[in-house]
């Protein structure tokens, strides 16, 4: 069985408070992009010492198999539901270290998949809960439609918001910021407005003057092309530009289909409908 794991984008990303256990509560929207992974999950037959036979292609995961969220998701599942041993073939697409979510997808997708291809019997709320113990956005991938985000960005709140008929450009110059790093140049304060209420009531084309991710205050100082890529898509005629999450991916949405390739030498570039 073949799944098709996607990434997100964060819409505007606010640090809100330093929480008592070291982690940081943040607001944000995830909305999911159709740039996606392939992840593959057969049975294996064969009897071999180690339950999960991993195997990737594309681009290079660092870390070992043991590692990996897809692999960690397996022996959670298999605590509680025995499971056959299986081979993984993981095909990344979705930059590594970008704020797209990639690796937290893979998991989520995974564990549907298992779900659905073992018969397991696993509720919605049981695949949530798994997902929640491999990453604080992974069970985002569970239900995979457009929320609100709170606490560390795993408290979710379904809003309508459909940005059908807008196209996203994505850059991502292979530049990877360490995302404890990224919390440590930012000083957590509380929205005066509601980014939940501006982002679903205002159209698009507003979003630029009141929808901001804090963490470009800190990291655009450190990583002064990424503020350049956000400048050259708004003088490319995108309606709206933000880094996602952490970083160091940044994304416009257009109106119109735009040729940017030539712009942006070297880089990491996905374009598509919303």
């Amino acid at each position: 069985m073949i799944v098709f794991p996607n990434a997100k984008i964060n819409i505007g990303l606010n640090i809100v408070e330093k929480r008592s256990d070291g982690f940081h509560s943040i607001e944000s929207v995830f909305y999911p992009i159709k740039l996606h992974d392939a992840l593959e999950v057969v049975e294996n037959t064969a009897k071999t010492p180690d339950p999960i036979i991993f195997m990737t292609s594309g681009i290079e995961i660092p870390g070992t198999v043991n590692e990996n969220l897809c692999c960690k998701a397996y022996h959670l599942i298999n605590k509680d539901y025995p499971l056959p041993n299986i081979k993984i073939h993981l095909h990344k697409h979705i930059p590594i270290g970008a704020g797209l979510g990639g690796g937290s997808a893979d998991a989520a997708f995974f564990i549907r998949l298992i779900n659905d291809k073992f018969k397991v019997g696993l509720s919605w709320g049981e695949m949530h809960n798994y997902a929640r113990q491999l990453g604080s956005d992974c069970s985002f991938f569970i239900t995979n439609k457009p929320v609100f985000a709170e606490g560390v960005g795993d408290q979710y709140e379904s809003i309508t918001l459909n940005l059908t008929g807008y196209r996203i450009t994505l850059i991502y110059p292979n530049i990877h910021i360490n995302t404890a790093k990224a919390y440590s140049g930012v000083t957590p304060k509380k929205p005066v407005r509601s980014l939940e209420s501006d982002i679903v009531n205002l159209p698009v084309e507003q979003w630029k003057n009141g929808i901001h991710n804090q963490f470009e205050d800190s990291i655009f100082p450190q990583y002064p092309e990424l503020k350049k890529i956000k400048e050259n898509l708004y003088s490319l005629g995108a309606l709206y530009v933000a880094m996602s999450g952490s970083g160091s991916s940044v994304y416009g949405i257009f109106k119109e289909k735009t040729d940017i390739k030539k712009h942006f030498n070297d880089c990491f570039i996905y374009e598509g409908d919303l």
